[in-house]
């Protein structure tokens, strides 16, 4: 063999073992990724708060069958606020878009995914909440995330509650306002804040209509009354109050008998409950989401299918305003029952999220097992998605629910609770 070739398999024995060694370097690195996140996922399991996804089989609505569960099981933590998930006229709606309008848009709003019936359930959403204009997201999550950065600047601040969801937190992170906090519903500690930025050009007070952990509602009378002496503005997200809170399902705002400059809220919960957000609020503000807001720009438009479902249940909603009246009525019945058991109840009495607070996250985790194997679908929350300490079973009722379908859920929480040890 002459030097030339030799010079040649030399070359390519190099090459190759470099390639081993970048490949052997990059396999390491894969499993040391891997070990790190069996580590996480691990720590997880010890402390209890793994969460498992049980696999329904059916529509939503207030009975379920769930995979691996025998018969019908009675579902008390849904959004399903007004049992319109699986309402025939919401799904004939549905099916009937498929059939004019398509699958979906395969584009953004601006380029070629807006259809008039889009535009149809934005007038929609503007007239149930008397705003001048909404815009529509593919999520509240994706609305959250475009109207800080869209509508604050460097020059503005805006103040938000501790306890706000996390969508409206990382909404706020975008943003290059100053970013200040308040104790939760702390009326004193939000004065401060105002204060501390007054002079900033604008400031913008946000807090959530109803806390979804919590079950309690923000003092909206009160936060107003300071953004007037402070010359503030206020944005609500009403994802649990769209629909079914106050007297006719308009929310917050209608339950305290006032009007906030911003509202944010959801499609996917009590309005048909399938996806998409929206924002409602002044024309200026939605003329420029149009046109800056990166969510809105940058991300399919919603689905003709989930427009024309939301949208009739939004009929719904607006042509039977006794459907909120029994919400409350169901949820009056079912706090009433577990407080006499002896259960701790947190949240507002008027609202139909309803925490049924236990602390222990093992325990939160084993009753909701017990729970649905007496036919109840609940689950248990605990960190990181409510405070240490604070796990819970957030019960959700729903218009769909009958007094019957209540008074069963109550005495397999008694049963339960007598045998966990939580009540006597």
């Amino acid at each position: 063999m002459n030097m030339a070739n030799l010079a040649k398999i030399k070359q390519l024995f190099n090459k190759t073992s470099l390639f081993l060694e970048k490949q052997h370097r990059w396999m390491s690195a894969v499993a040391a990724t891997r070990s790190i996140l069996e580590k996480e996922l691990e720590n997880i399991k010890a402390a209890g708060t793994y969460k498992n996804e049980r696999i329904i089989t059916s529509p939503q609505g207030p009975s379920i069958t769930v995979k691996s569960s025998q018969g019908q099981i009675l579902n008390f933590c849904a959004n399903n606020y007004l049992g319109l998930s699986s309402h025939p006229e919401v799904i004939e709606a549905g099916k009937k878009a498929l059939d004019t309008h398509g699958a979906g848009l395969s584009s953004v709003r601006f380029i070629c995914g807006t259809q008039d019936i889009h535009k149809d359930l934005e007038s929609k959403i503007a007239k149930f909440h008397n705003k001048e204009d909404a815009i529509l997201y593919i999520s509240c999550f994706d609305a959250n995330a475009g109207v800080f950065e869209t509508l604050l600047s460097p020059e503005d601040a805006v103040i938000s509650d501790e306890l706000n969801h996390a969508s409206i937190i990382d909404g706020i992170r975008l943003c290059k306002a100053q970013r200040l906090r308040y104790k939760h519903r702390d009326l004193e500690d939000l004065e401060k804040q105002l204060e501390e930025a007054k002079s900033c050009r604008q400031r913008l007070i946000a807090t959530d209509g109803v806390f979804s952990m919590d079950g309690n509602i923000a003092p909206l009378k009160d936060i107003t009354k300071l953004a007037k002496k402070h010359n503030a503005l206020v944005f609500i997200d009403e994802c649990h109050a769209t629909g079914f809170f106050g007297p006719t399902g308009r929310g917050t705002e209608e339950h305290f008998n006032l009007s906030v400059d911003i509202i944010n809220s959801t499609l996917g919960k009590a309005l048909g409950g399938a996806a998409g957000g929206y924002t409602a609020g002044p024309k200026q503000l939605i003329d420029l989401l149009r046109q800056r807001s990166r969510p809105y720009l940058f991300s399919n438009t919603l689905p003709p299918p989930v427009v024309a479902c939301a949208s009739k249940a939004l009929d719904l909603v607006m042509s039977n305003t006794d459907l909120p009246k029994q919400v409350l009525a169901n949820t009056q019945r079912f706090r009433a029952k577990m407080l006499n058991a002896g259960f701790t109840i947190s949240g507002d009495p008027c609202h139909p999220i309803c925490p049924v607070m236990l602390g222990d996250a093992r325990l939160a985790s084993e009753f909701a097992d017990q729970m649905l194997g007496n036919g109840i679908y609940v689950i248990g929350f605990s960190y990181p998605v409510v405070p240490k300490g604070k796990a819970r079973i957030r019960v959700q009722i729903s218009a769909a629910h009958s007094e019957k379908d209540i008074d069963r859920a109550v005495d397999a929480f008694i049963k339960i609770g007598r045998n966990l040890k939580v009540i006597k």
